[in-house]
């Protein structure tokens, strides 16, 4: 009777260190789960920074270069294309990211062709609060990249974690996936050629 009190103590004790070494791993995932979509939610603060900026710099810009019509038109139409493409971070695939990536990319294109636009006027070259608007999107896009490194450092993190063994079988039934990094856009290693 002794014994099988003491077997059955143990059984329980064993089961109790199960659940919580279990119960902790749990948490920790969750955690870099969190991490991940706070990084997330970083990145597209700093995408709407920019988005918010562009409406000043192609004003700054129109007052100087009214026959730049068709530079206006395209930053106007790639920065609404960029803002209404939003992604939940508990729901980013391969294809979520790319698609996202390839607006911001239109985006950051159209944008190079307005700071272009100033080569052609000294006078906006000049002026105050075009270098301003100018020296703020730089900064944002600095950011930004800033913001997709760590991204991309949460999401390792993550990954790791749900990948490690035996972590990856209570991730697995808990449903915790990997999650996807920033990648370059292809194309991103030749300079972009801006042509008016």
């Amino acid at each position: 009777m002794k014994r099988k009190f003491s077997t059955l103590i143990a059984v329980i004790v064993i089961v109790l260190i199960l659940v919580g070494c279990g119960a902790s791993q749990y948490n920790s995932i969750v955690e870099q789960d969190e991490a991940v979509s706070t990084a997330w939610a970083n990145v597209e603060t700093q995408y709407q920074r920019r988005a918010d900026l562009i409406p000043n710099l192609v004003n700054t810009v129109k007052g100087y270069a009214k026959h730049e019509e068709n530079t206006f038109k395209e930053v106007t139409e790639a920065r609404a294309k960029a803002t209404q493409i939003t992604v939940d971070p508990s729901r980013l695939t391969p294809e979520k990211l790319k698609e996202y990536q390839a607006t911001q990319g239109e985006l950051s294109a159209a944008l190079g062709k307005l700071i272009a636009v100033q080569e052609n006027y000294p006078q906006l070259k000049a002026d105050q609060h075009f270098s301003d608007l100018q020296a703020q999107l730089e900064g944002t896009e600095n950011r930004i990249n800033e913001s997709r490194t760590r991204y991309n450092e949460a999401v390792q993190s993550y990954n790791l974690k749900v990948r490690q063994f035996p972590i990856n079988l209570l991730a697995k039934m808990m449903g915790f996936e990997q999650k996807t990094k920033f990648e370059a856009q292809s194309g991103a290693e030749k300079a972009p050629e801006v042509k008016f």
